[in-house]
Order: structure tokens, then sequence, then C-alpha cells
């Protein structure tokens, strides 16, 4: 029988008071289920109170077989009953409890992905979110933020933060503490082993066949990412941690552990040499751990060497730390994470060379009346970002033609790396751009229709909105900067003042403005106010 593994950081604390109320994250990963729990302090920093975890083996479940058979769904349960008398110490039980599950890619990708999480609830109460890689991408920088230090400091240009899991690798690419992209390779330790047992491979050739599948995803890395240079490397997951105490015996957890690749890349060759049964006795580790260690450093070695790296830096959180730290703060469409999707939106308009003072024009422009029509949209902070986003990349399908280059900008966004965008995110940005000219949207357009009814209108509601602001910057000279939007009943009323000549900008209006009159009810009127 399966034990869990419990650490008490310290004493449970007395709750009631403003401000001292735990948290506590459950994640339900590859190769265990675990669950930290912490308070913040006056000051907001978090402190954990208490870490368990229970190894159950669902990423070989899921990335073997394609599904999550009952016998290990019924561990998960388990191992949530048994969290469950730990959260009541905390009082955390209670309706309203500051409680946060997440599962990954090892049930994200199960065709049975349903039926656990329903199973999981019947049984435990607890409801449980399927995070997308976006959202992944989002933990694993708000993890991993404490340690990004300016490249100024250590003379690199670019930090890549990396996490190799159980079915996929997650990369980030961060200059300046700015996420440019984010990427998500189909490698994992799991994975890796499903092909193994495919191919039935003898134990001795082992390192041939993940060398090989390991630089398949290399060369991608290195053909996607434009790295200006050696990049700093900083890689999160327990394998990592694991190398880092065997090589730095001395290790400081509270900062990060600096480990030579050469000395990652022996300890690798001798682990994935090992069988799981010796690695679980020689160094207690459970027996999935045990099998996925192997593969996660080697492809954490590969990586570092085919990029040059001499050292990988090791952090001691996880992503858990991340979601922790967002629930502290509640702040999903934080301004600081706005910033970094719009900062990732402009590394991609520049990749296929937008124009960027129309881009930026624009997507202000859009924003303004966003905001002088707030009462009649109803939309909020996600739907702010997602409309700005479009307004940025609105025009970069010029890059592949100039006809229906609007059609070009949806495909390009959709099949790009923005980062904290998920996938439905994605395509809404992706349609408000491809609607900012032409066609009305229609149910048979690629994607549109995909959407339920409320996405449809907060499409529509967005894309309005771009048309008007697009039709302003007609000329693409950003000379309408001093506007006045004023919202009547059935009008909305532009004003722009110090412009000679507004014609060019009064026609493409009275063109583009068809869809906002159906989406709000309003004609919209462009007119010239006084000089200033």
């Amino acid at each position: 029988m399966k034990t869990t593994s419990r650490q008490r950081k310290s004493s449970p604390v007395p709750v009631g008071h403003e401000g001292s109320e735990p948290l506590a994250v459950i994640d339900i990963g590859s190769t265990s289920v675990r669950m930290l729990v912490a308070q913040a302090d006056e000051s907001g920093v978090l402190h954990p109170l208490e870490s368990l975890q229970m190894p159950v083996n669902l990423g070989k479940c899921t990335f073997t077989r394609g599904s999550i058979d009952q016998a290990t769904i019924e561990e998960c349960v388990a191992a949530l009953r048994g969290f469950l008398r730990v959260l009541r110490e905390y009082r955390l039980d209670r309706p309203g409890g500051r409680v946060r599950a997440v599962a990954t890619s090892a049930v994200r990708e199960a065709s049975n992905r349903d039926a656990f999480i329903d199973r999981i609830y019947i049984a435990t109460g607890i409801a449980v979110e399927i995070m997308d890689e976006a959202e992944e991408n989002r933990f694993m920088f708000l993890s991993a933020k404490p340690y990004l230090d300016a490249p100024q400091k250590d003379g690199h240009k670019l930090t890549l933060i990396v996490e190799v899991g159980g079915g996929s690798t997650e990369m980030l690419v961060v200059r300046n503490g700015r996420v440019i992209s984010s990427y998500s390779f189909r490698l994992g330790s799991f994975r890796m082993l499903g092909a193994l047992e495919e191919y039935s491979r003898p134990d001795i050739e082992h390192l041939d066949l993940f060398e090989t599948q390991i630089h398949r995803t290399i060369s991608t890395v290195r053909r996607m990412v434009n790295f200006e240079g050696q990049p700093k490397l900083l890689a999160l997951g327990g394998d990592l941690r694991f190398a880092a105490a065997e090589l730095l015996p001395e290790w400081n957890r509270r900062v990060l552990a600096r480990l030579p690749v050469s000395s990652l890349s022996r300890l690798s060759k001798r682990i994935i040499r090992e069988s799981a049964d010796s690695l679980v006795k020689q160094y207690r580790l459970s027996y999935t751990d045990a099998e996925t260690l192997g593969p996660a450093l080697l492809t954490n070695v590969r990586l570092a060497t085919a990029l040059g790296i001499k050292n990988i830096y090791v952090t001691p959180i996880s992503m858990r730390d991340g979601v922790l730290s967002e629930m502290a703060g509640e702040r999903r469409w934080s301004e600081e994470f706005r910033e970094q999707i719009i900062s990732s939106a402009l590394e991609l308009g520049r990749k296929y060379n937008f124009d960027q003072r129309h881009a930026e024009h624009v997507a202000g422009l859009a924003l303004r009346i966003f905001g002088a029509m707030s009462e009649e949209h109803g939309l909020g902070p996600r739907h702010e970002v997602l409309l700005k986003t479009a307004g940025l990349l609105h025009e970069i399908g010029l890059y592949v033609g100039t006809r229906s280059h609007h059609k070009h900008s949806l495909y390009l966004i959709r099949n790009s790396n923005l980062f904290g965008l998920g996938p439905k995110d994605v395509l809404q940005t992706g349609l408000v751009a491809r609607y900012h000219r032409r066609a009305m949207p229609q149910p048979t357009h690629e994607g549109y229709g995909t959407l339920d009814r409320e996405s449809r209108i907060e499409v529509l509601k967005m894309a309005a909105i771009l048309r008007v602001a697009d039709a302003l910057d007609r000329s693409a000279t950003q000379r309408v900067h001093s506007l006045e939007i004023t919202v009547e009943p059935r009008r909305l009323i532009l004003t722009v003042r110090n412009v000679a000549d507004l014609t060019l900008e009064q026609v493409a209006v009275e063109r583009k403005s068809d869809l906002f009159g159906m989406v709000y009810g309003r004609d919209v009127v462009l007119r010239k106010g006084r000089a200033t």
C-alpha cells in the first residue's frame, strides 16, 4: 500500500484574525498528488506550513494507455481523503476555505478526464481544475520570478525557464524580466518510457533511444527560438532538486543551486543505466519517481549542452508556489500579468515585421473606446487584455500577403506562442483581429462557430470597437491624439482636436462602424473639435 509523505514546516497557526488564514494548493501531477499549505505574513511573504505527497502513477496511465485506470483513480481518491484530514487541522475544509486543486497534462490528456474529476468530487468534495499549457506557464513564471536576476548582473541577455514533466517540457523565454515567448513541447519522461515499451528495447539501449527523442525536440527548439547569445537556464522540477541535493549536499534551499552541466551529465548517465528497483532502494524514491528521474535529468543536460550552457540554476520551489502566490495576491489579471502578455504580443508582432507605431496607436484608441463603453459592454479586465492584444496584432497577416491579411492574422495568432493566454483566449484574440475589417462574423467562419454564444458575443463587442479604432488611424500616421468620447443613447460621438482635415478618417469610420451599430445600437459620429 502506498503511503503519504508528510513534512510539517511548522505548527499549525491560529486563524481568525485578518491576514492569518492559511492557503492550500493541491497539485495532481504525472507522478504524484501533492499538497502545500502556506500562510502569508503581514508583508505578503508566504511561509510554508505543511507539505504532503503521495506517489500515484497517473502519467504512466495516460501517456502509455491514453486513459486513467480505475485503480489509479481510487489511489488519487485515497490520497485526497488523507489531505482532507490535514485541511481540517487548518480549518480549510469549511465552505469558502482557500483551497485550490489543479491537474496538469496527465489528467488533461486522459480520454476519461471528465470521469476522473467527477469521481474525485463525488468522493471528496474537491473540485479539480484542469489547467491548460498557458496556465502552467503562468504559474511557472510566478514561481521563478523571485529568482530572475537582471541580465546585466550575470551577462546573459535571455533567461530560459524550463520544466521537464511527465508528458511535456514547458519553456519560457524571458528578457529583462519580461516573458517574450512560451513553448510547450511533447517531450516528457513518460512519453520516452512509453516509446521504450513500444519498441521493446532492452535496458542497455535506453540511453540511445532517449538521446534520439531528446535530440529531435532540441532541434525544434533551436529552430523556433532566437537565443541572442548564450542564455541562462533556470530549471524547475523535483528531478533537478533531487540532483542538486545529491551533487551539492550543503545546498541552502532558500537560494538557487548552481549545477555544473558536466556533473549533472555524469549523474544522469549513471541514473539512467540503473533499474527502477535499484534506484528505489538506493535513494528511497517512489517507484514512479525512479522511473522518470533518468529521462528528465538527461533532457536538461542535452538542452544545456546544445545551447553551450555550462551551468544549470535549479530553483528550490515548484509550480505550486506560483499557484499559492496568485491565490495570496488574487491577481489573475493583475497589471503585472497583463504587461507580460502585452510584452509577448509585441515580440510576436516584431517577428512578423508589424508597423509597431500604428499597432500601438490603434490598440490605445481601442482601449479608450472600451473604457467609455464599459457600462454598455459589461466586459472585464480579461477582455481588455484580449482587445489590446488583438489591436497590437491585427495586421501581422500582412507578413503573409496583403490580400485577406485579416485571415492571415487569425492564422498566425492561433499558431503562435502567446504567453499567459489559454486556447480560448488565443482564439478570441485571433477572431477579434480577423474582424477588424471586411466581412461580418458568421457561424461558418473558421473558429467562430466553435465558440459558445457568450464567447461569440464577447468577440463581437471587442471587434466592433477595434474596427472603429482602426478607422481612426486610417492614415497610419497616428495623428488622432486629442480624442473626446461622448456616449449618447443613439450615438457614439468622437471629437478630434488639432487635426485640420478628418475626411479620410470620417470615410473610414462610416465604412467600418457597421458592426458597432449592430452590436451597440449606436451610430458612430466623427467630428472635428476646436483646436487647443
